[in-house]
């Protein structure tokens, strides 16, 4: 019969045993050679795999989705320093890929992990294995990623323009402003276009302020479709649009111009019954050292774009900088 502190011994072990199957992380423990001693449930329920299974048996080749050269660098500096390591689901989404099963997170895919790495020492003071704790932080994870999103999103719509998703005026002066104090320090090509559409009001008072909305996005539509993505397109206001073409000799610039003008001049926007053809004008800046500011930039294309007006509509003007 065992005597009466062997009993206490055995009733704290099978008390600790309880506690490690039955605690809601999960607890791996691996040897010297990476193979698995120790499987609670946590890690029997969630990858269906019994501890029979997998006890006495290589983590990498049980677990293939595990990055074996990052597990080693990782491991490899806890035997070295004895220390603790960490990694969060930030730093790598899970170590074990397991399914996930709770029904308030049901849009992952995956259970999101963070995982623990403790030494553990033998009778001799020596780090003979590593205990892995597993954290369930799917929950923590999915919040952070739709909030993380709709911060995105909220910072997109405060950045757009509603009607046209082009860059509003605010955001797209900013730009605006950051590139005239680059060119101001390297003086390199770029060049600023501005152009509306003529006789917008005939639209509006011709066929509604709703069609007039449709010709204001179609504008926009083709301007999309006429830049790169390294230009930077605004609506201005109203019926005016701004782009912002870097590193582009104005020469170059009126390639697109042209584009644009065409573009809108053969295009037929159609709202309820009607058929609207119209035609923009544009003007076109290139940076020049005797700009004092960003609104002087913005001053020099809209007399070009003035030019147009007054030369007969449907077509493009450049600032001449050494005419003033």
């Amino acid at each position: 019969m065992l005597g009466s502190s062997e009993n206490d011994m055995m009733n704290d072990f099978r008390w600790i045993m309880d506690v490690v199957q039955n605690v809601d992380v999960g607890l791996v423990l691996l040897d010297r050679n990476y193979d698995i001693q120790l499987w609670n449930s946590f890690m029997q329920n969630h990858s269906a795999l019994s501890a029979e299974d997998v006890i006495g048996k290589n983590l990498f080749d049980n677990f293939t989705e595990i990055d074996q050269k990052w597990f080693l660098r990782k491991v490899e500096s806890i035997y070295l320093l004895k220390n603790s390591a960490f990694t969060t689901w930030e730093q790598r989404p899970y170590l074990f890929r397991f399914d996930n099963y709770r029904p308030i997170t049901g849009k992952a895919e995956f259970m999101y992990q963070n995982s623990t790495f403790i030494p553990i020492q033998n009778l001799n003071g020596e780090i003979s294995s590593i205990c892995l704790i597993i954290y369930d932080v799917t929950e923590q994870a999915v919040n952070n990623i739709e909030l993380g999103e709709a911060n995105n999103k909220l910072e997109v719509i405060s950045q757009t323009d509603g009607l046209t998703g082009l860059l509003n005026r605010k955001t797209w002066e900013d730009h605006l402003n950051n590139e005239f104090e680059r060119q101001q320090r390297y003086n390199e090509d770029c060049t600023l276009v501005i152009f509306d559409i003529d006789h917008f009001k005939k639209v509006n008072d011709n066929y509604g302020h709703p069609a007039g909305d449709e010709v204001i996005r179609k504008t926009a539509d083709v301007t999309r479709q006429c830049i790169r993505k390294t230009d930077i397109a605004g609506r201005y206001g109203g019926e005016e649009y701004v782009i912002l073409l870097p590193h582009t000799h104005v020469d170059s610039a009126k390639i697109l111009a042209e584009r644009i003008r065409k573009k809108i001049e053969s295009l037929i926007v159609c709202y309820e019954d009607f058929s609207i053809n119209y035609t923009v004008s544009l003007g076109l800046s290139g940076f020049d050292k005797s700009l004092a500011s960003p609104t002087a930039w913005i001053d020099s294309a809209d007399q070009a774009l003035y030019q147009s007006k007054e030369g007969g509509r449907n077509q493009f003007h450049i600032f001449d900088h050494s005419a003033k």
